[in-house]
């Protein structure tokens, strides 16, 4: 699993760049964002990346921030979001526009974006209000794990995948991160936390 790439911006397109690592490039799709924010042609730069493996595919998915990764998982979970329409959605809203929109209910603002018709953008809604607080970004959500808390943030999202609810999954996280101390790898955060929960 790659998670990320340090290298030297080779080219970028519409929808994706490649990145140079040692030699090697490597063709990473991303949203309109991170594309902009990865500068100009020949800059040095780091992004965050998501594989997404196939029969028949090998994708990957580049971005500039741990915290838009953490949101494209959020939304493919949803029925009917796939990787474009993941993209797409980053593309037209700011993370903080995404929180903002999910906490108030407002689908219009997310059928916004390409690819997105009312009705999927009333499941989204309906769909993250609630999980979207796994990235301790939602108020009243339980403790706040920082956005894009890499290890941590990741723990959560592992736990919400596995049923339990954000604010439960928050905690037992936090409780396992205090615990283990600083630099505790996302198994042993994950491990740690399903033993609290359990207790």
């Amino acid at each position: 699993m790659i998670a990320k790439l340090t290298g030297r911006l080779d080219s970028s397109g519409a929808g994706h760049a490649v990145i140079d690592v040692g030699g090697v490039g490597y063709l990473v799709e991303a949203s309109a964002r991170t594309l902009d924010a990865l500068g100009a042609v020949g800059g040095d730069v780091t992004i965050h990346t998501e594989m997404l493996v196939g029969e028949d595919f090998l994708r990957l998915l580049g971005f500039a921030k741990a915290e838009e990764r953490d949101w494209f998982r959020l939304l493919t979970n949803v029925q009917g979001v796939g990787a474009k329409v993941a993209l797409a959605i980053l593309s037209a809203l700011e993370i903080g526009d995404l929180q903002r929109a999910l906490a108030s209910g407002d689908s219009a603002m997310i059928a916004r974006a390409n690819g997105v018709g009312p009705k999927l953008a009333q499941r989204i809604t309906h769909e993250l209000k609630d999980k979207a607080g796994a990235l301790g970004v939602m108020a009243g959500s339980g403790p706040a794990l920082p956005a894009a808390a890499g290890p941590l943030g990741d723990a959560v999202v592992a736990l919400t995948g596995l049923g339990f609810k954000p604010g439960e999954a928050s905690t037992a996280v936090a409780a396992a991160s205090e615990e283990l101390g600083a630099g505790a790898s996302l198994d042993a955060l994950v491990r740690t936390a399903l033993r609290k929960v359990a207790k």
